[in-house]
C-alpha cells in the first residue's frame, strides 16, 4: 500500500515511522521546511519525503493519504485528493486502525492536557501499562512505533477528529465547548461542536462517554443526537469545596496542586475514568 503523509511535525513523522514500521510504502510531504530533528528521522529510516512544496502527481496516486491536522479541508490538495475518491484521514486514525488496545480519547475546548495527564498519572498509579499522547507529547502513531502499551490516554483536538472514519476511543471524554478556531469552521459555532462530538460518532454500546452535563453547548446538542455508547453526565454537583464525588466514593483534593472548580471537574473525569477501569478509591486518593 502506497501511503503518502501531508505535514511533516510531530503527527506527520510518527504516522511515516507507524507506516514504514509496518511495511508500507512511504512518501512524506511537507510544503513547508521541514525541521532538522525531524528531517533526520526521516533520513535515517529511509523514508522518502520532500519539503517546500507539493508533487502533486506523486500525492495523487496514493492509496491513502494521512493528513496533518493544521492542512484545512479546504486546501486546493485535499479538494484534489477527494475528488478522486483518495481516502484522506488523521494520524489519530491511522495509528488506531494498527492497534487493539484500550484507548481513552480526551477532547474539550480547555482542559484537555490537564486531564490527559492526570488520567494518565491514575493509571499509571495503579500499575497499568499505560502511554499517553495524541496532542500532547508524542504523536498517538509513534508510541505505536515504541514498546506497545495496553492503554493510551490520547489528547485531541478538533482538528485531528476532523479527518477519522473510524476512530473508536473506548471511553471518550467531552470536557466542554468554548468558541474557538472558528475560522476553520466557517464562524459556524454548530460545526465546531459537531466536530468535537466526533469524538463519540463510532463508540459502541460497550463504549463509555463522559460529557459535561453542565456546559450549554454539549447539552443543546446531546438532546438531538444518536448516541451508541452509555453516555455519563458529569456535573459540578459533584464539588463540595475540595471534595469530589464519582459514584460511592468521595476524593480529597485538598492535599493536591490542582486549584479551582475548572480543575476539579478535570480531575472528576479522570477519576470516573479510574474508577470504571476497576482502580481502587485508595490508589486513586493517592495518585491525586
Amino acid at each position: 500500500m502506497y501511503v503518502v503523509i501531508l505535514g511533516a511535525g510531530e503527527s506527520g513523522v510518527g504516522a511515516s515511522l507507524l507506516a514504514k514500521a509496518r511495511g508500507y510504502d512511504v512518501f512524506v510531504s511537507d510544503a513547508s521546511q521541514i525541521a532538522p530533528v525531524f528531517r533526520a528521522e526521516l533520513e535515517a529510516k529511509g523514508i522518502a519525503y520532500e519539503e517546500g512544496g507539493h508533487s502533486w502527481e506523486r500525492i495523487l496516486t496514493a492509496d491513502i493519504v494521512v493528513k496533518s491536522p493544521g492542512i484545512p479541508e479546504k486546501a486546493p490538495l485535499i479538494k484534489a485528493l477527494k475528488e478522486q475518491s483518495v481516502p484522506v484521514i488523521s494520524e489519530i486514525e491511522f495509528a488506531a486502525r494498527h492497534t487493539k488496545a484500550f484507548i481513552i480519547g480526551i477532547t474539550g475546548s480547555n482542559g484537555k492536557t490537564t486531564t490527559t495527564s492526570l488520567c494518565y498519572h491514575l493509571l499509571k498509579t495503579a500499575g497499568l501499562n499505560v502511554r499517553i499522547g495524541g496532542n500532547v507529547g508524542y504523536s498517538f502513531a509513534r508510541l505505536l512505533t515504541e514498546n506497545s502499551a495496553d492503554y493510551y490516554v490520547l489528547e485531541i483536538s478538533s482538528f485531528q477528529l476532523d479527518d477519522i472514519q473510524s476512530f473508536r476511543p473506548d471511553i471518550a471524554m467531552l470536557l466542554n465547548i468554548s468558541p474557538d478556531h472558528l475560522d476553520r469552521y466557517d464562524y459556524n459555532m454548530a460545526n465546531y461542536v459537531e466536530a468535537k462530538f466526533g469524538i463519540t460518532q463510532h463508540q459502541t454500546t460497550k463504549d463509555l462517554f463522559l460529557f459535561n452535563e453542565d456546559d450549554l453547548n454539549i447539552d443543546l446538542h446531546i438532546k438531538h443526537c444518536t448516541l451508541n455508547a452509555r453516555p455519563v453526565g458529569i456535573s459540578r454537583n459533584a464539588i463540595q469545596g475540595a471534595i469530589i464525588t464519582s459514584g460511592n466514593w468521595s476524593f480529597n483534593l485538598e492535599p493536591t496542586s490542582l486549584r479551582g472548580k475548572h480543575n476539579l471537574m478535570n480531575a472528576l473525569f479522570a477519576v470516573h475514568a479510574a474508577l470504571e477501569l476497576g482502580i481502587s478509591a485508595e490508589v486513586i486518593q493517592q495518585g491525586l
